[in-house]
C-alpha cells in the first residue's frame, strides 16, 4: 500500500500562498487590467504612439503579474487530486510527478513571496542593465562578456523580452561594456541586488604562464523610467556624438551614422545608443537613460546628505559584492548574504534565482535596521 502524504507540504504551500495574495491584492490587479485594457481598446490609441505603447506595456505586464498567481493557484488545486488519484490507485508514477510538483511549486512561491518585498518607489518597473569591464585587460573584458551572457540566459529562463541598446566589443576578448534592457514585472527591483563590483579569479586562458588572475567588471541597474520629468537637462550640458555601430572586431553592422553617445559634461556621465535604426530614436533612447541616471544621482546624494548630517555614513554595498573562483575550488559567492553555489556553470548559464532572493531579503534586513 502507498504511503504518500504530503498535506503538510500543500498546507504549507497554501499558508504562504495566501499571504502573497494579500499582498498582491488580486482585485485592485484585476480592476487595473480591466482600466486598462478599455484604454487599449480605444479606436485612438495609436494616435499618440508613446502613450499606446505605455498602455500596453503596462497591460502586458499587469497581465503577466496576474498570471502567475492565477497559474500557482490552478497547479495547487490540480496537486491536490494527483495525490488523491496516487493514493487510490496506489501509483508511484504519480506519487512520484506529485513530489516534483511541489520541489517546483515550493520554488516559485518562494520567488513569489520574495518579490512581496520590493515595495520601492520604482522597484516595479523594467530594468536598464549595464555591464562595464575593469581591472584585468582580456581577462576583465571577456569576464564582462560572460557575465552579460548570465543575465541574458537568467532573462531567457525566465521568459523575460531582452532588447539589447548599445554594445562596446573589445580589441581583443568579450566587451567593453554592454547596455540592455529587461522588460518584464519588477524586473528593476529584482536586477538591482545584482549591481556593484563583480570579481573573477581563474587561471587566464589569456596568458602564457599558468598563473590565477584577477579581474573585475561593474554591473549597474536603473529602473526604465516613463518620464525622468524632475531632471532638467540644458542642450549646453551635453556633447552628442554619432558613429557607425560596429559588432565584434570593428565590423560595421549599419551603413549609417545612426549610434549615438551623449555626454553630461558637468558629471562625465556617458550614455551610448546603437540598437534603434535612427538616429533620431537612438538620441531619444540614450537621453531617456541619461535623465534616469542623474535623477538617481541626485536621490543618491541628498540621501548621502542626509547620513551626513545624521552622522552616520555607511556603505550599502561595498566595491566587491560577489566573487567567482574557477580554479581550484570551483565556487561562486556573495560577499554580502554569504550565499553560495559550488558549480560555477551553472551560475554563469543563468542560474541566478538563488543569489538573487537572498539579496532581496539582505537589503530587507538592511532597510528594516
Amino acid at each position: 500500500m502507498l504511503d504518500f502524504d504530503p498535506s503538510a507540504d500543500i498546507q504549507a504551500l497554501r499558508a504562504t500562498f495566501a499571504d502573497i495574495k494579500a499582498v498582491v491584492d488580486v482585485p485592485a490587479l484585476e480592476a487595473e487590467i480591466a482600466r486598462l485594457s478599455d484604454e487599449a481598446g480605444a479606436p485612438d490609441l495609436w494616435d499618440d504612439v508613446e502613450k499606446a505603447q505605455k498602455v500596453t506595456s503596462a497591460l502586458s505586464h499587469r497581465q503577466a503579474e496576474l498570471k502567475r498567481v492565477t497559474d500557482v493557484e490552478r497547479r495547487l488545486d490540480d496537486l491536490e487530486v494527483l495525490v488523491e488519484l496516487a493514493n487510490e490507485m496506489d501509483d508511484e508514477d504519480s506519487a512520484e510527478e506529485a513530489r516534483h510538483e511541489i520541489a517546483e511549486l515550493e520554488d516559485i512561491v518562494g520567488q513569489l513571496e520574495v518579490q512581496t518585498l520590493l515595495d520601492g518607489e520604482y522597484d516595479a518597473r523594467s530594468a536598464v542593465v549595464t555591464i562595464r569591464s575593469g581591472a584585468g585587460g582580456d581577462d576583465a573584458t571577456d569576464f564582462a562578456e560572460m557575465l552579460m551572457r548570465m543575465y541574458l540566459r537568467w532573462a531567457e529562463r525566465h521568459k523575460y523580452p531582452v532588447k539589447v541598446m548599445d554594445t562596446s566589443y573589445a580589441e581583443g576578448a568579450g566587451i567593453k561594456s554592454a547596455t540592455f534592457e529587461v522588460d518584464a514585472p519588477y524586473a528593476y527591483g529584482t536586477l538591482s541586488v545584482e549591481a556593484g563590483t563583480h570579481r573573477l579569479a581563474r587561471i587566464s586562458p589569456f596568458g602564457s604562464a599558468d598563473k590565477r588572475q584577477t579581474s573585475f567588471a561593474a554591473v549597474e541597474v536603473i529602473p526604465v523610467m516613463e518620464e525622468a520629468v524632475e531632471v532638467d537637462v540644458p542642450d549646453g550640458d551635453i556633447r552628442v556624438d554619432v558613429f557607425r555601430s560596429s559588432g565584434p572586431g570593428g565590423q560595421s553592422v549599419n551603413t549609417t551614422d545612426s549610434a549615438v553617445r551623449i555626454t553630461h559634461l558637468p558629471t562625465g556621465l556617458v550614455v551610448s545608443m546603437q540598437n534603434e535604426k535612427s538616429q533620431i530614436q537612438n538620441r531619444a533612447a540614450a537621453m531617456r537613460v541619461l535623465q534616469t541616471r542623474l535623477l538617481l544621482l541626485k536621490r543618491e546624494e541628498e540621501a548621502a546628505t542626509k547620513k551626513e548630517l545624521a552622522g552616520t555614513i555607511t556603505a550599502s554595498w561595498g566595491d566587491q559584492m560577489r566573487s567567482y573562483f574557477l580554479y581550484g575550488q570551483q565556487l561562486v559567492k556573495d560577499l554580502r548574504t554569504g550565499h553560495e553555489v559550488g558549480n560555477p556553470a551553472v551560475v554563469f548559464d543563468g542560474d541566478l534565482d538563488g543569489f538573487i532572493s537572498a539579496g532581496i531579503r539582505w537589503r530587507k534586513r538592511k532597510d528594516d535596521d
